[in-house]
């Protein structure tokens, strides 16, 4: 099978998804977005309010921030791959722990990306950094630095863009300017990986156009 069609087979068993207290809690589990044939593959926390109401990874506030640095380092959302650690809204948007995340990315993220077999990987903040990395990394020493998954994939962190909203002035500077180096770092090294991969369309992807508000059943 085509890793297009061995992902739509992921799909069908993961909305079915019942394993854990948080799907209860959200409207439905929020897969990933974007060029399976990526060799870039950017993984967050977990959808927000916003992702629950329209299935889709990265398509909220911290999604658009997201959306505007890809631009800047010359990537679009349809030429990579978003996913996140945790498929389902945790109730009132909390940070998953260790343990949580673990066990929602062992049934998930690890099949995705076993699929995927990407060149690169970002990992978007702590939770990733945790679980791709190990619980003693942390975003604000070890971003910018490059290691291996245990799955053997190469890895680069940087901060979530929800950090970059909380931020202002200097600080809010220095950190968009640490995200877009990182950024750029991680697109020359799938170049390098990838030769001939286009990253970017000519225009950046309107992900509301392509994912209706869903239904709160």
């Amino acid at each position: 099978m085509s890793i297009s069609e061995q992902l739509a087979a992921l799909e069908k068993e993961f909305n079915n998804c019942t394993a854990c207290p948080f799907r209860k809690d959200c409207i439905a589990p929020v897969g990933w977005y974007g060029n399976p044939e990526s060799p870039i593959v950017f993984v967050g926390e977990g959808p927000g309010q916003v992702e629950d109401e329209y299935g889709c990874p990265l398509i909220g506030p911290s999604g658009q921030l997201l959306d505007k640095a890809l631009w800047a380092a010359k990537m679009t959302r349809d030429r990579v791959m978003t996913t996140n650690v945790i498929k389902c809204r945790p109730k009132g948007n909390r940070t998953p722990d260790i343990a949580e995340a673990e066990e929602c990315a062992k049934r998930w993220l690890l099949k995705e990306l076993e699929i995927m077999q990407p060149k690169v990987i970002v990992a978007l903040g702590g939770v990733a950094l945790h679980y791709l990395g190990s619980p003693d990394m942390r975003i604000t020493r070890d971003r910018g630095q490059w290691f291996r998954t245990e799955q053997g994939f190469d890895c680069i962190a940087t901060y979530h863009p929800a950090y970059l909203l909380r931020q202002y002035g200097k600080q809010l500077v220095a950190a968009k300017w640490d995200v877009f180096h990182d950024l750029v770092a991680a697109r020359e090294r799938a170049e390098q990986l990838c030769p001939g991969y286009n990253f970017m369309s000519e225009e950046p992807t309107k992900l509301f156009k392509l994912f209706p508000k869903r239904p709160n059943i």
